[in-house]
């Protein structure tokens, strides 16, 4: 696949490249992320943005250190964080000339069909107008995946997303910098994986277990996200979200992360 030719892009970002340790948000990689998305978007790419983090900005906003258990808690989080959240966007994406439309999705929505056409229109008529979409699950109302029964998580979504908009490539931003065939954090000596073409059982067992304590997610969620991607004929590339401007890198044919590339012949 030719990176620089690549037009219709979903980004995925989580909460732990978008917040601090304490859930703060970090407005410096923020602000990064926006811009590099905007020079994209200025360059000609088509950009969906699937952002996570709703909770983990609502915990920092109310300065709570750990996240709760109980489900109409998080429904409050959310409700708290994904307004503060599309505040920055709206302002970070602004200041480049860019405008921003929310897109909440629940996944009745998506299954059912004259809703999910009804989705495609929303985003073919925002890309039509030069608008980008932000999206995320309406943790407010779509309590089943608070408690994992609806999309599971974004990264999930995001591959959902990537399907419905006929994306050509999936970039899901994390806090490593790929797949390796052990845990960095455990092993020193673990050897990163640049290129995946098939995704099957070693490959899954070597994603491990979940995230960061603001987040859902974890390698086992972006690999599954990896995999619906390149069953819809779609590259996905899963790589550090610490630095958004590696994405430019990604674009030019660099390699980043790791890629997992569609079998031949997948739609």
């Amino acid at each position: 696949m030719d990176m620089f030719k690549t037009r219709r892009i979903v980004i995925k970002v989580g909460t732990s490249t978008l917040t601090y340790e304490n859930g703060k948000v970090n407005l410096r990689r923020l602000e990064l992320l926006c811009k590099v998305l905007s020079d994209l978007h200025n360059s000609g790419k088509e950009i969906i943005l699937v952002s996570s983090g709703a909770i983990g900005v609502g915990m920092g906003k109310l300065k709570l250190k750990k996240r709760p258990a109980e489900t109409r808690y998080k429904q409050a989080l959310a409700a708290v964080g994904q307004c503060e959240l599309m505040f920055l966007y709206d302002k970070f994406f602004g200041e480049y000339n860019n405008s921003v439309a929310q897109v909440l999705l629940t996944k009745n929505v998506v299954i059912n069909d004259h809703s999910r056409q009804n989705v495609i229109n929303t985003f073919r008529t925002l890309l039509e107008m030069d608008i980008i979409p932000i999206v995320n699950e309406n943790d407010t109302v779509a309590i089943d995946e608070l408690v994992g029964a609806n999309f599971g998580d974004n990264d999930n979504l995001s591959a959902i997303v990537a399907d419905l908009v006929g994306a050509d490539l999936l970039v899901i931003l994390t806090d490593i910098d790929g797949l390796y065939d052990s845990d960095p954090r455990k092993n020193p000596d673990a050897a990163k994986i640049p290129v995946v073409s098939h995704i099957d059982d070693k490959i899954r067992e070597m994603a491990g277990g979940s995230g960061s304590n603001r987040g859902t997610g974890g390698m086992a969620t972006k690999i599954t996200a990896a995999a619906a991607a390149t069953g819809a004929g779609i590259h996905c590339c899963v790589m550090s979200g610490n630095d958004p401007a590696n994405i430019y890198k990604l674009i030019e044919g660099q390699p980043m992360g790791t890629l997992f590339t569609p079998a031949e012949g997948s739609m």
